[in-house]
């Protein structure tokens, strides 16, 4: 069963099918935008939109995954909501009635982080690196009201919970009989990314890391030359066999490798020519970026990724 199941996900991993962000809920009895699928023998993930949160898909954009260990379940991501962060226990309760000890927010964003009411009311620990926790401190009630703009009534019971354990480095904890690692593998999307590393499955749930069907986008405080260097000198020594994505489906390294690291080095290198060239901030926007038309989201962050770059090398 077990070599069945590997060589179904290897079969994902080799080809994943891309996701649309114009495909509408793929789950209507449900909250979360998608069922959970089980990836390997034990790690399940209910796969988000790749569109911006709506109340369409009650915010659910993100990857919502699981761990079932044997003695207890292990959930990576709190959810956008309340209700959402129901909803994916809901999904839980069909695979096992082992209970949640754990949840782990793999940054400070309101998908990752606002669900954690629910999981806190249940008397679940939650654990987030400390720059993500900071985030939330600093934030919350901002990313509360964010959320609630767009989903109105989904919004109902969410309110602001800060994680009540904390990292700085990584948090190894033994479950049952699988060790999890919980990395923070250096600056990269944003403050307080976390990695969660199953060695003894070759298996990394790699959050905002890693991107590949839709396009990544580079926040105002993200630094891409530290995600590029994180990449290359923490990610690939680890190389995972299976990789799960903040977003889309779940795939493999090299799958990743191409639509994040690669698409790094490529728009720096065209922003550098730009710069080299005496350009100005107004034509960077518009540097090539053709070779990456094909992802979701491509023309609501493209333009904005190719400013923020110039405004980091400008000064480099």
């Amino acid at each position: 069963m077990r070599k069945f199941a590997t060589t179904v996900a290897l079969a994902v991993c080799a080809a994943p099918a891309f996701a649309n962000e114009e495909i509408a809920d793929k789950y209507p009895q449900s909250e979360l935008y998608d069922s959970p699928v089980e990836v390997i023998p034990h790690v399940f993930t209910a796969i988000g939109a790749t569109a911006p949160p709506t109340y369409e898909n009650a915010g659910h954009n993100n990857n919502l995954s699981f761990v079932v260990t044997g003695a207890g379940v292990v959930v990576v991501n709190g959810g956008a909501s309340a209700r959402l962060a129901a909803a994916l226990h809901d999904e839980i309760k069909r695979v096992t009635d082992q209970p949640v000890v754990l949840v782990i927010n793999e940054n400070g964003q309101g998908h990752a982080i606002l669900g954690n009411s629910y999981w806190a009311d249940l008397g679940v620990d939650i654990l987030a690196h400390v720059d993500a926790i900071q985030e939330v401190t600093e934030n919350g009630a901002f990313i509360l009201q964010g959320m609630q703009a767009y989903n109105r009534d989904r919004a109902e019971g969410t309110r602001v919970v800060i994680p009540n354990l904390s990292f700085e480095d990584r948090y190894d904890v033994t479950i049952g009989e699988v060790t999890f690692e919980i990395l923070h593998l250096g600056p990269a999307h944003g403050p307080g990314d976390t990695q969660v590393w199953i060695p003894q499955w070759d298996i990394m749930i790699a959050g905002d890391i890693a991107f590949h069907e839709r396009m990544l986008p580079i926040f105002a405080d993200t630094c891409t030359s530290c995600w590029i260097e994180t990449w290359e000198t923490a990610l690939e020594p680890l190389a995972p066999t299976y990789v799960i994505p903040g977003h889309g489906h779940p795939t493999n390294l090299a799958q990743v490798r191409r639509y994040t690291l690669d698409y790094l080095v490529d728009l720096r290198a065209k922003i550098g020519e730009h710069i080299d060239a005496g350009g100005d901030l107004t034509d960077a926007y518009y540097v090539d970026q053709s070779n990456w038309a094909m992802l979701d989201t491509f023309e609501e962050l493209a333009t904005k990724n190719a400013g923020r770059v110039y405004e980091e090398m400008e000064w480099e």
